[in-house]
């Protein structure tokens, strides 16, 4: 499903696709109805609860770029760990590497970020880092590799394009911009989370 769709289906921006998504240029603006032929608008059609939790669940899978079986991963390591199952849930998703990168603004979209990482631009505490999954911890230092920030090239067009938007870094996160470096300050809270979740109908639905 093309990206654009992705927010149409979904009846609300997704924020999918960095600053497009926030430019009259945003395809929701033009056809704010879901895909399709016959596609309806927000609210039109009535859901049912088990509806609403999987409508909720699909939400959030789009939005971290997830297929099932991960983020039931994900899920079921929330549920053995302390606190609120839900909040956990979103906590982990945004420790991921991918969703740092994206939110330390060293890329446009979780989707680009993951394509950096896999191509080994990216390193934590200085070692290098292939997995996109891999959880940040408290204190650990993301940035560039040498190869890559020698890649004047590369840094111009996709790394700097990004830093230079006026999109407010979480405040978990210290961007380091002159260095393209970011520092985890402590891990994220449900309050630092702003993304359209209604993670409590996730959990009923994992639940049954």
């Amino acid at each position: 499903m093309a990206t654009c769709s992705k927010c149409r289906m979904a009846s609300e921006k997704l924020y999918l696709k960095g600053a497009k998504c926030r430019s009259p240029k945003c395809t929701l603006e033009k056809r704010p109805t879901t895909p399709g032929q016959h596609g309806r608008r927000a609210g039109s059609k009535k859901l049912t609860e088990y509806g609403k939790q999987l409508e909720a669940k699909q939400k959030v899978k789009i939005i971290y770029d997830m297929r099932e079986r991960q983020f039931r991963r994900f899920f079921d390591l929330a549920s053995k760990l302390p606190g609120i199952t839900g909040e956990t849930l979103l906590s982990l998703l945004e420790r991921r590497l991918d969703n740092v990168i994206f939110r330390l603004k060293m890329a446009i979209s979780r989707i680009q970020a993951r394509q950096m990482i896999v191509h080994g631009h990216i390193t934590v505490n200085g070692v290098k880092v292939d997995r996109p999954s891999c959880l940040v911890k408290e204190g650990d230092v993301i940035t560039l590799t040498t190869a890559s920030l020698n890649n004047k090239e590369f840094v111009e067009n996709v790394v700097d394009k990004r830093l230079g938007t006026a999109i407010k870094v979480p405040e978990w996160l210290d961007l380091q911009k002159k260095d393209r470096r970011g520092v985890v300050m402590r891990l994220p809270l449900r309050s630092d989370i702003s993304i359209p979740a209604e993670e409590h109908l996730i959990v009923e639905l994992y639940s049954k």
